[in-house]
């Protein structure tokens, strides 16, 4: 049930009109080569007939909403920020983001489900359930379900057909929010090609899966376009009691359009259309393994879980008009909309006993345990299944405007507003079961809504301004950003699915905050710099919040230092980031009861020191072979500085000073090396994560909340059969090692298991 369709609907039908009016000044001429200075022609030279208005060539209508740019941009930022390009992405070939994520410092994940399909990332301690308290993009724009209303990513862009990944810590809080205390990650989608012409990717492996991903595309002088398809589906991992599949089908589809100037025209204009949907059916659930069952069957599927069962819908418009109208003067303006509906169907309870209670104390439930592994019968009713059904939408407009100002001092400025809204629309109930034969039996539908019947709505309105200049060998980069926030939670109770009546309990919250920063980096020599930064960190209450809540802020700081020389580039980064209030959410994906209440958590401090060194040892060695060789080191500390008591998972009862943070391990390590001649590539990724602890606390972990330090190994390797063909192996956990990912939301879960994949590309 979505409020507020008929508006929502005008809303979209208007937005793209009123866009589509700037569209008129574009001039058109001769069709010929495409033209730089538009999406999908990065890598084309630039046009001498552009160089007569001025730095277009390097101007596409991409680059303000990129967050970091290239590997080269993110040399020059005053601050800590990653650019996985195209290359790194071919090389490992992973569809899980937890993966790809693994090379870049300071993130910090929990795996879930294994294949990465609802992450869970942090950066610099803030926390990783459902990726809440990071910023998350997709091309420049804000791609969780509702990033206000609520954050939590049960979707997220599937990360297999990303051209890139960019990674921007504290410096990314002037020109990125709402979650400014950790940092940024934008997904950067395949762009149009510069000339006719597209792949196609087929792959298969163990436990049935299938992997398919195809695109073409085509750039003409004035009109660009691209459509791409994806597919993925597994069996799955985990085996059910009753030897049904655990894993899960996803489609992806999207296709771009692009309408821009010619080459000679005096105003380089450019307009695109984005569509996306994402459709993803899979057998998964939040019922893990009770301590024993894990350490004798790790892969085991409780009988309970038989119908446990997440289905979710994402479509997405994204219209954004780029126009240079003067050699100093560039604008981007961007229409979104994103749709999100998911149902989990899931099992709750029994007996009225949650799954995660009855997991953490199976001695103290031995009847519900019984029934969930299926050794015993149930009563009737006796197990209840929940329908979590959610629709929430995502819309906006942005714009963001470039000038350069020259003269003695030359400043590179830049202005921001987005004007957005979303919402979250619970609407949910239990479906009854019994237990009979180790077999799960519908015994009663729920009304709808008995469960849950409440809308979340957020407003907000964000400006910024920053500008980058330079002093001698200094570069600064200060700036300012406003929000004001509008929250509202609305409650119709139980009794009222058709929302008739006045809703039984409604709040709302009003948020304004300032939040500046400013970045320094001092050129040390021809290739190496030092810099630092200091950022304000934000993250808003939720929808509804008690009026004891406060909204989340810290005061972040780094130092570093980077050098790039010939084959080998470093750099190593110390943070600081002091919470005045850390706020934790209850949800059931993190253990808790689902209510969506907001908990302070005082005074914390996160401090750490990030590291990576990449190198080719190629002219070293000798040889014809390219040797690329990168180990990236993490150490991160986050302490509570207050005492309190508290009802929230993850640091109940009680909190005392020096309290360290759950699900963040203290060391992590990465590494890789290739091996890669004319025609052949052999790549090797290592990576170790310390042990972590599931709840607050300090000293030595208790082993009911201990995860164990993991040691993991990917193989793999591929095959240049011609200029278009490849053929490609990768091993996944090489060394097959049994490892535990997370105690919740109820019990434990295992990671993958060893799983080998094997395919081929073809280009055109």
């Amino acid at each position: 049930m979505i409020a507020n369709s008929r508006s929502r609907t005008k809303w979209c039908l208007l937005a793209p009109l009123c866009l589509l009016l700037l569209l008129p000044r574009v001039s058109l001429g001769e069709e010929g080569a495409a033209a730089p200075g538009v999406p999908g022609n990065e890598a084309i030279p630039p046009d001498p007939a552009i160089e007569e208005v001025g730095e277009i060539a390097e101007i596409t209508i991409h680059d303000r909403m990129l967050v970091v740019g290239d590997a080269e941009a993110a040399e020059r930022i005053p601050g800590s920020a990653h650019v996985i390009d195209k290359e790194d992405l071919e090389r490992q070939g992973n569809a899980d983001i937890h993966r790809i994520l693994r090379q870049v410092p300071g993130i910090n994940i929990q795996e879930e489900e294994g294949f990465g399909l609802r992450p869970n990332i942090g950066i610099r301690g803030t926390g990783v359930e459902r990726s809440q308290k990071v910023t998350l993009l997709e091309d420049g724009v804000l791609i969780a379900p509702a990033p206000y209303a609520a954050p939590s990513a049960y979707y997220s862009p599937t990360a297999a057909r990303m051209e890139g990944f960019e990674i921007r810590k504290g410096s990314s809080s002037i020109r990125q929010g709402p979650f400014t205390n950790g940092g940024a990650i934008n997904y950067r989608s395949s762009s149009i090609p510069p000339d006719l012409g597209g792949s196609v990717e087929l792959a298969g492996g163990q436990d049935g899966l299938f992997r398919g991903h195809v695109k073409v595309g085509d750039s003409r002088e004035r009109f660009g376009w691209l459509v791409e398809g994806f597919r993925l589906q597994t069996d799955g991992f985990k085996e059910l009691d009753n030897g049904a599949d655990t894993g899960f089908e996803l489609d992806d589809l999207v296709g771009k359009f692009r309408f821009n100037s010619s080459a000679d025209s005096s105003v380089q204009q450019a307009f695109e259309i984005k569509l996306g949907k994402t459709e993803q059916d899979g057998q998964e659930t939040y019922l893990g393994l009770t301590e024993g069952d894990y350490r004798l069957t790790p892969y085991r599927r409780y009988a309970a879980s038989a119908t446990d069962e997440v289905v979710t819908d994402h479509e997405q418009v994204q219209l954004t008009y780029f126009v240079k109208p003067t050699e100093r003067l560039d604008l981007t303006a961007t229409v979104y909309n994103n749709d999100f509906f998911r149902n989990w169907h899931k099992l709750d309870q029994v007996s009225g006993t949650s799954i995660k209670a009855i997991l953490e104390s199976p001695e103290q439930n031995e009847r519900q345990i019984a029934i969930i592994r299926g050794d015993a019968d149930s009563e009737p009713d006796e197990l209840a299944v929940r329908n979590n059904r959610r629709d929430y939408y995502s819309r906006g407009v942005q714009l963001i405007a470039g000038l350069k100002l020259g003269g003695a001092q030359r400043h590179d400025l830049e202005f921001g507003l987005r004007v957005h809204e979303d919402q979250e629309d619970r609407f949910q109930e239990d479906d009854l079961y019994q237990m009979v034969d180790g077999e799960m039996e519908l015994t009663g539908l729920g009304a709808p809504g008995s469960n849950s019947n409440r809308v979340s709505d957020a407003e907000a309105v964000a400006l910024f301004a920053q500008d980058t200049f330079q002093v001698g060998q200094w570069t600064l980069s200060p700036g300012l950003r406003y929000e004001t926030i509008d929250l509202s939670g609305m409650d119709y109770g139980k009794t009222d699915p058709d929302r008739s009546g006045e809703a039984l309990q409604a709040r709302t919250n009003e948020v304004d905050v300032w939040i500046p920063g400013v970045g320094a980096d001092y050129q040390t020599g021809a290739s190496s710099s030092a810099f630092v930064g200091v950022h304000k960190g934000f993250a808003p209450p939720a929808p509804g919040s008690a009026d004891e809540v406060e909204a989340e802020e810290s005061w972040n700081f780094e130092a570093g230092y980077r050098v790039t020389e010939g084959t080998w580039s470093a750099e190593v980064v110390g943070f600081f980031n002091d919470y005045d209030n850390l706020l934790g959410t209850d949800t059931l994906s993190g253990g808790g009861d689902g209510t969506g209440d907001q908990f302070n958590g005082g005074a914390v401090e996160v401090m750490g020191l990030e590291a990576s060194i990449s190198r080719d040892f190629a002219g070293l060695l000798g040889t014809s072979l390219t040797v690329p060789v990168r180990l990236v080191y993490t150490y991160t500390q986050a302490e509570f500085q207050t005492n309190f008591k508290t009802t929230f998972a993850d640091w109940a009862p009680e909190v005392e000073v020096g309290d360290e943070l759950p699900y963040l391990p203290a060391h992590q390590l990465f590494g890789s090396i290739s091996l890669v001649a004319a025609r052949w590539g052999a790549h090797l990724d290592l990576s170790w994560m310390d042990e972590m602890r599931t709840n607050a606390g300090q000293g030595s972990i208790p082993r009911e909340e201990l995860i164990p330090s993991r040691f993991l190994v990917d193989l793999g390797g591929d095959y240049q059969i011609t200029p278009q063909l490849k053929a490609y192996a990768r091993v996944r956990n090489l060394t097959d090692e049994i490892y535990l990912a997370a105690r919740r939301p109820a019990g434990l879960r295992p990671g993958m298991p060893q799983t080998v994949v094997a395919g081929f590309s073809f280009g055109f």
